[in-house]
């Protein structure tokens, strides 16, 4: 099932749709200092996959047209996870299969990915030790209903939004419940697309 993931370019259309709302609503609010927000995306080059949109190149984000301001307001993604170069998807699937994986399981999704050994291995150290550990996690766990094990991140997360045995579906709802950890600002926490 995560094999074609890769591929498929109406997931990963979505999810650049899901980031233009998210994008429309943080310039609408404006600016903290009451200035208004103009375009600023900056180039990315991600990686996890060779069939991504061509608006993929780009995080998008907008500065204050303010003298004096000009801070950058860059909004949740449900793309990148982060600083991260690897699509968001990316390293929570393969840090979820990697969970109690075969070497022979770590090295076909090292080919199918792009990511080395050490890569996915970093991957499962921000899971298990740092994650936990970031006030959004702290203040979100209280809204879903099953407890998780923190050795089990992000397999038990992935599962708890796993839906109709969709893969895409749930992958997509977990990325959306995790953009507050991908920008600065304090997000709204609640509904999980």
């Amino acid at each position: 099932m995560y094999h074609d993931l890769h591929r498929n370019s109406s997931f990963w259309a979505f999810l650049f749709s899901v980031d233009q709302d998210l994008a429309k609503k943080a310039r609408e609010k404006g600016c903290l200092c009451g200035g208004r927000l103009h375009c600023a995306n900056y180039p990315r080059q991600p990686r996890g996959t060779d069939n991504l949109p061509v608006e993929y190149g780009y995080r998008l984000s907008f500065c204050c047209d303010r003298d004096g301001c000009r801070k950058r307001v860059t909004p949740p993604s449900v793309r990148f996870l982060g600083r991260k170069v690897y699509l968001g998807a990316v390293v929570v699937l393969v840090a979820a299969m990697r969970q109690g994986a075969a070497p022979r399981r770590v090295r076909e999704l090292s080919k199918l990915f792009g990511a080395d050994r050490r890569t996915i291995e970093r991957w499962r150290v921000f899971w298990e030790e740092h994650f936990p550990q970031i006030p959004f996690w702290k203040a979100a766990r209280g809204l879903l209903v099953p407890t998780f094990e923190i050795a089990a991140f992000p397999l038990s997360l992935l599962e708890a939004f796993f839906c109709d045995r969709h893969l895409c579906r749930g992958l997509k709802r977990l990325l959306y419940f995790l953009s507050p950890i991908t920008t600065a600002g304090p997000p709204p926490i609640g509904d999980f697309g």
